[in-house]
């Protein structure tokens, strides 16, 4: 197993990474600095610059991706470089700032909110389907680890400051049913969740901040192997590559002083280890 720097932007906050299936390019963000980039396996990298954060995407088209800032979705033109109001989000609360977020395999799209100084409760996590925009699980700090099962019948999500990941059952339309239960609980271990995935076999893959890896967890949240990489905070995975058997896992040099960044130089960069699983191709959002 090699793991390789894939991207050499050092991001402040990378966060976001989702490969796009038709087009066979990563995107990612860095939020704090209002950022998107885009790169195939072969480069260069593209870049665009918001003048607001923006944290996450989903793909609509082959020109078209949903993408979330901190005021609303929105619809971004990739050929045109034009982009619409799809739906406000929070645009009346200047405390909070979009954050992790990812397509349902029903076609909607979840996306979390947080406090831009990670206040206390202040976020949420939503859900936009068809037109509708609804809160789910409001009083989240940092909403993080949205996922779901191949076959569309679970999500997780966490607050990172809890230190748990959830698990909700969902209906046929993607809507959670019942109350969500502790699916893995990281308390003891000190570690803090943040962005996963789950792959075509039903694995999490977890990027835990602070602790330099990825680590995959089984349907019993047994830990199953892990990926180390060069930058202590891991923050979001994604599996891409022709064959969507390359895990990519975005990082962040946010609260590290001059002496961390010194020692780990290459954090904030974005990252690829070949040959880890089989992910899923990333759904689809349905306008």
């Amino acid at each position: 197993m090699m793991t390789a720097v894939f991207d050499d932007h050092r991001c402040d906050l990378g966060e976001g990474p989702l490969w796009h299936p038709k087009r066979q390019e990563l995107f990612w963000f860095d939020i704090t600095n209002n950022r998107m980039f885009a790169r195939s396996i072969e480069g260069p990298t593209r870049i665009w610059d918001f003048d607001e954060m923006h944290s996450a995407a989903g793909w609509v088209s082959q020109a078209e991706l949903v993408v979330a800032s901190e005021t609303g979705l929105w619809i971004l033109n990739l050929e045109h470089d034009t982009r619409r109001l799809l739906s406000p989000l929070e645009a009346d609360n200047p405390v909070t700032r979009s954050n992790d977020g990812r397509a349902d395999p029903q076609g909607g799209f979840w996306i979390g909110t947080m406090g831009k100084s990670a206040q206390p409760g202040a976020g949420a996590i939503w859900r936009w389907y068809r037109g509708e925009l609804r809160c789910l699980f409001p009083e989240i700090t940092i909403s993080n680890a949205i996922c779901f099962s191949p076959d569309g019948s679970y999500a997780h999500f966490t607050d990172t400051v809890t230190k748990q990941v959830m698990k909700v059952a969902l209906d046929a339309q993607g809507w959670p049913t019942g109350t969500p239960q502790v699916f893995l609980d990281l308390t003891t271990e000190g570690r803090n969740p943040d962005g996963a995935v789950l792959d075509a076999d039903g694995l999490l893959w977890l990027a835990e901040w602070g602790s330099a890896r990825v680590a995959a967890y089984d349907g019993n949240g047994r830990l199953g192997r892990t990926v180390s990489f060069a930058a202590p905070h891991t923050s979001c995975p994604a599996f891409g590559g022709p064959d969507l058997t390359t895990l990519f896992c975005t990082t962040a040099q946010e609260g590290m002083d001059d002496a961390a960044r010194a020692a780990s130089p290459q954090a904030g960069m974005t990252f690829a280890a070949a040959g880890i699983a089989r992910g899923q191709a990333e759904h689809r959002v349905i306008l």
